[in-house]
């Protein structure tokens, strides 16, 4: 049988940026971003989709235990906020005359 890989796409979110959710539960909700599955086309976000877990009884949690787990959310439901305008944006790239690329935020045209 054969199952199709997801598609991976180039995710220009980084770890530290400041990111708006734009769709699902936690729309509108702002957070830095922890970690950036790039092989998901996922990233984590500090507070955000939040799980609890049930643990049985094991040797780290002898009484068993529920725990709290921050999950990843999907790339296209985010977007950095743009802090002239404290919306969300996307992201674009520009090249110096040395040959540097930087990031630059498409609803201002400032540098990230």
């Amino acid at each position: 049988m054969f199952v199709a890989k997801p598609k991976v796409y180039k995710i220009r979110l980084k770890k530290g940026d400041t990111v708006v959710v734009r769709a699902g539960k936690y729309k509108g909700q702002t957070g830095k971003i922890t970690a950036v599955h790039t092989k998901e086309n996922k990233v984590t976000i500090d507070g955000i989709n939040i799980v609890t877990k049930h643990v049985k009884p094991n040797r780290e949690h002898p009484q068993g235990a529920i725990l709290k787990l921050t999950k990843p959310v999907d790339v296209s439901k985010v977007g950095i906020m743009d802090p002239a305008t404290k919306k969300p944006s996307r992201i674009g790239y520009e090249v110096d005359k040395d040959g540097a690329k930087t990031r630059v935020y498409k609803t201002s045209g400032k540098k990230v």
